[in-house]
C-alpha cells in the first residue's frame, strides 16, 4: 500500500499524482479570475451566516453564557479539519474540489458519496436562505414570500452565470459587511460595558441565574452537535482557490489565519452578548444581537441587524449556488454526473451545472411554501448531519494520504497537520462522538436518521452507476473481440445447448 521507503527515491509516485489518477481524466478547465482577497472573504463568508446572527439565540437559551465555550470547541474541530485540507491541497495540487481528496484516500465510493452529499447540502442551503431572505424583505416589500424567494434566487443565479469574478466580487463585499458588523458590534459592546453599563453588569449576567454554566459542564459538550453546523463552511474556500491566480498559496493562507479569526468573531460576540443581556431573556428565533443593541439603547437596532442578516442570507445563497455548481462540475469530470455538465460559457463558467443546481433550489422553495412541515422539513433534516459525514471522511482520507506521502514523497508535505497522527485521530474521535451524541439527543436524532437515509440513497446510486459502468466497459471489450452477451451478461458462447 505504501510502496518504497520514504528515503529511497525523490520520484513522485504514479499513484500520488493527481494528473495520472484514473478518476481524474482531462477535461475543460475553469477560469482563474479570483484573487487572494476573494478567497479570504469567501472563506469568512462561508462561516459567518444567519446561524450566527439569529440561530445563536437557540444555543444561548439552551446553554446559557457557556454557549461561547461550545462555539470554541466546535471551532477548534473545524480548525483542525481545515488544517488537514490545507495539507492535502498543497501536497496534491490540481484536485479542484476538497471532496476529491476522499476519492484519492478512501476510493471512488467515498468520492462519489461525499461529492453528491455535499452538493445536496448546499442546494438545500440555497432554498433555506432564499426563503429566509424573502421573509426578511417582506418587512419592506409587500409581496408573497414565495415570489420574493424566487426573485432572489433568480438574481443570484444570474450573478453566478456571468463569471466567477462577479461571484467573487459580490461575495467579497457581502462578507466584508458581515465582518465589519461583527467587529463594530464587539467594539460597541465592550465600550458600553466599560463606560456605561459597568463591568458589574457583566459579572451579574455571567454569574447570576444559576451561574456561568446553568445546565452543568456537560451542556458545553452537548451543544457542540448544534453549533458545529454554524461554524462549518470555510471549506468552500478550497473550491474557490482552484479558480484563483495562486491556489496553493491562497489555501495555505486561508488555513493558517481565517479560521482563527472566525473563532474569535463567534466566541467574542457570544461572550459580549452574554455580558450585556441576561441569558434567560434571550428568545429563540429573535436575534441576540438585536437584544443586546436594544439593551444598550441603540436606535434602529432591529432594522440595522435585519439588514445585516439579509446580507448574510444573500451571501449564503450566492455561495450555495457557486459551491453546488462546482461540485457538480467536478463530479462530471469523474464520470459521476452527466458529461454535458462540463460545458463552459465564454467566461469559463459551468452554465449547465449552475442552472441544474438552481432548479433544485426552485423546487425546494415551492416545497417550503406548499409543505413547510412535510416535504421541506424532511429535505432540511436529511442534510442535517451531512457536513459531519464529510468532515469525518476528510479526516480519514488525510490519515491515509499522509502515510502514503511520508513513505513515498515526503518532500511534498510543505504544510503539515499538527501532531500527526495523534491529533488526526482525535479529530476522527471527536466527530464520531458528535454523531453519537446526535443520536441520543431527541431534537437532533431525526436529523441524524434522515441524513443516514441520504447516505444510503447516494451509496445505492453509486453501486448502480458502478455496475452500469462495468457492464458498458465489458460490452465495449466484447464488441472489440466480437463476443455477444446474452441474459445476465453471460457470453452467448457459454450458454448450454
Amino acid at each position: 500500500m505504501f510502496g518504497r521507503h520514504a528515503g529511497a527515491t525523490r520520484t513522485v509516485p504514479e499513484e500520488l499524482s493527481v494528473a495520472n489518477h484514473p478518476s481524474n481524466p482531462p477535461s475543460a478547465h475553469l477560469g482563474h479570475a479570483l484573487r487572494k482577497r476573494h478567497v479570504t472573504m469567501i472563506s469568512l463568508g462561508g462561516i459567518i451566516g444567519a446561524g450566527l446572527f439569529v440561530g445563536s439565540s437557540a444555543t444561548i437559551s439552551a446553554m446559557g453564557p457557556a454557549a461561547c465555550l461550545s462555539y470554541l470547541l466546535a471551532g477548534i474541530v473545524v480548525l483542525f479539519v481545515m488544517r488537514m485540507l490545507g495539507e492535502m491541497a498543497l501536497s496534491h495540487p490540481g484536485v479542484g474540489s476538497f471532496t476529491e481528496f476522499t476519492r484519492l484516500g478512501l476510493g471512488n465510493w467515498a468520492g462519489f458519496t461525499n461529492g453528491w452529499l455535499y452538493w445536496y447540502f448546499w442546494v438545500i442551503v440555497v432554498a433555506v436562505e432564499a426563503v429566509a431572505g424573502a421573509a426578511i424583505l417582506q418587512r419592506w416589500i409587500p409581496a408573497p414570500v414565495w415570489l420574493i424567494g424566487l426573485v432572489l434566487l433568480s438574481i443570484m443565479t444570474a450573478i453566478n452565470l456571468l463569471s466567477v469574478k462577479s461571484y467573487g466580487e459580490f461575495e467579497y463585499w457581502f462578507a466584508s459587511i458581515k465582518v465589519a458588523a461583527i467587529i463594530v458590534f464587539i467594539a460597541v459592546g465592550v465600550s458600553w460595558l466599560g463606560g456605561f453599563g459597568g463591568w458589574h453588569h457583566a459579572a451579574a449576567n455571567l454569574a447570576g441565574d444559576r451561574g456561568f454554566m446553568p445546565f452543568g459542564a456537560m451542556s458545553i459538550f452537548a451543544g457542540v452537535p448544534t453549533v458545529i453546523f454554524a461554524v462549518g463552511g470555510a471549506e468552500i474556500a478550497t473550491i474557490a482557490a482552484a479558480e484563483s491566480d495562486d491556489p496553493g498559496r491562497n489555501v495555505a493562507s486561508m488555513t493558517r489565519s481565517v479560521i482563527l479569526r472566525v473563532i474569535t468573531f463567534y466566541v467574542g460576540s457570544m461572550f459580549v452578548i452574554a455580558c450585556i443581556v441576561p441569558w434567560a431573556h434571550i428568545k429563540v428565533g429573535y436575534s441576540p444581537f438585536v437584544a443586546a443593541l436594544e439593551t444598550m439603547h441603540i436606535p434602529g437596532a432591529a432594522d440595522m441587524m435585519n439588514a445585516v442578516v439579509l446580507v448574510a442570507v444573500l451571501s449564503a445563497l450566492n455561495s450555495g449556488l457557486y459551491v453546488s455548481s462546482r461540485i457538480m462540475f467536478r463530479l462530471a469530470e469523474r464520470g459521476d454526473a452527466p458529461r454535458s455538465l462540463l460545458t463552459l460559457s465564454p467566461s469559463r463558467v459551468p452554465r449547465l451545472a449552475v442552472l441544474a443546481s438552481s432548479v433544485v433550489g426552485y423546487v425546494a422553495i415551492v416545497a417550503a411554501i406548499a409543505s413547510p412541515q412535510g416535504v421541506f422539513l424532511y429535505l432540511v433534516n436529511a442534510s442535517g448531519a451531512i457536513m459531519l459525514f464529510v468532515y469525518l471522511s476528510i479526516a480519514l482520507a488525510q490519515i491515509v494520504l499522509r502515510r502514503r506521502l511520508e513513505a513515498q514523497a515526503p518532500e511534498r508535505l510543505t504544510l503539515r497537520m499538527w501532531c500527526f497522527p495523534w491529533l488526526s485521530w482525535v479529530v476522527v474521535a471527536a466527530i464520531a462522538g458528535v454523531l453519537i451524541a446526535m443520536g441520543f439527543d431527541r431534537s437532533l436524532a431525526s436529523q441524524l436518521l434522515a441524513s443516514l437515509g441520504s447516505l444510503a440513497v447516494v451509496s445505492m446510486a453509486y453501486w448502480i452507476a458502478r455496475s452500469r459502468k462495468q457492464r458498458a466497459h465489458a460490452e465495449t471489450i466484447d464488441s472489440a473481440r466480437g463476443v455477444q452477451r446474452g441474459a445476465f451478461g453471460v457470453p452467448a458462447a457459454n450458454w448450454k445447448k
